[in-house]
């Protein structure tokens, strides 16, 4: 239930879940000839959207948290290399073989670390939730392409079962006990990683920060800055820009409930 309801309810305070809802409310407050109430609540709807869209806000938004924990240069060795799943799309017909998405520099960027020797170990977490898209887990997509790109079968352990970033953690910290292994290098996206590392660091485990798929860089903060075309543009509704909040509020508000929890 708490995975189900951890899917459901973020959506309804979303951006486009919360405007959706507003003019849900505006439309009954128009039935019952409240005329000033239903007006507050359409401009409250659009001012919502009209918020969360712009690049503006996502970009100093997606900031405060992907440039927590910026890449360590040059990247320390450790004993295993743990890439978290989220970045897969099964070989279900009809594509035909695994699709990686928007998060897909994690597996990507932990084959990099492991071909760099940076660890003998690459392990892979994540389950696959039935409900959602279905097929095989995560963790043996990431593993099909990583042996696809030349990373020894024996070289590579999977966690098949988890589904959340807890049991992530859990997860990977009872495979590391069989082998007697403590510190990781942990490969996530950048918006992500503060919550993973905090999750991690938890368990007991010597965590150092290896994060990727960074959707903020130097450019991207002078786009938005540097120039009148940039700060106008910026203040203009884009659906990229919607879902862009809508991830980044996804991680203050897991880092909230996984804090009420005792996960942190």
């Amino acid at each position: 239930m708490f995975l189900f309801l951890s899917k459901l309810l973020p959506l309804l305070i979303y951006p486009l879940g919360l405007s959706c809802g507003l003019i849900v409310v505006a439309l009954v407050l128009l039935w019952r000839r409240r005329t000033r109430w239903a007006m507050g609540a359409i401009a409250t709807a659009l001012a919502v959207l009209l918020m969360g869209s712009n690049a503006w806000v996502a970009t100093r938004l997606t900031q405060t948290l992907e440039w927590q924990n910026l890449p360590p240069q040059p990247v320390p060795k450790a004993e295993a290399i743990v890439v978290l799943g989220g970045s897969t799309r099964s070989a279900i017909y009809p594509r035909p073989w695994v699709d990686l998405n928007e998060a897909g520099d994690r597996i990507l960027h932990g084959i990099r670390l492991y071909q760099g020797g940076k660890a003998p170990l690459l392990v892979f977490s994540g389950g696959r939730i039935a409900w959602r898209g279905g097929g095989d887990p995560e963790s043996a997509d990431m593993a099909k392409i990583a042996t696809a790109w030349g990373v020894p079968a024996q070289a590579i352990a999977q966690d098949t079962t988890s589904l959340n970033t807890h049991q992530n953690a859990v997860n990977v910290k009872a495979l590391l006990d069989e082998r007697g292994l403590n510190r990781i290098l942990l490969v996530t996206s950048a918006m992500h990683m503060p919550r993973a590392l905090a999750i991690f660091r938890h368990q007991g485990m010597e965590v150092i920060a290896a994060p990727t798929d960074f959707l903020v860089s130097v450019q991207t903060v002078e786009e938005i800055s540097g120039s009148r075309q940039g700060v106008m543009l910026s203040l203009l509704p884009d659906a990229s820009n919607l879902f862009q909040v809508s991830r980044a509020l996804k991680e203050y508000l897991g880092l909230l409930v996984y804090r009420l929890k005792g996960w942190l």
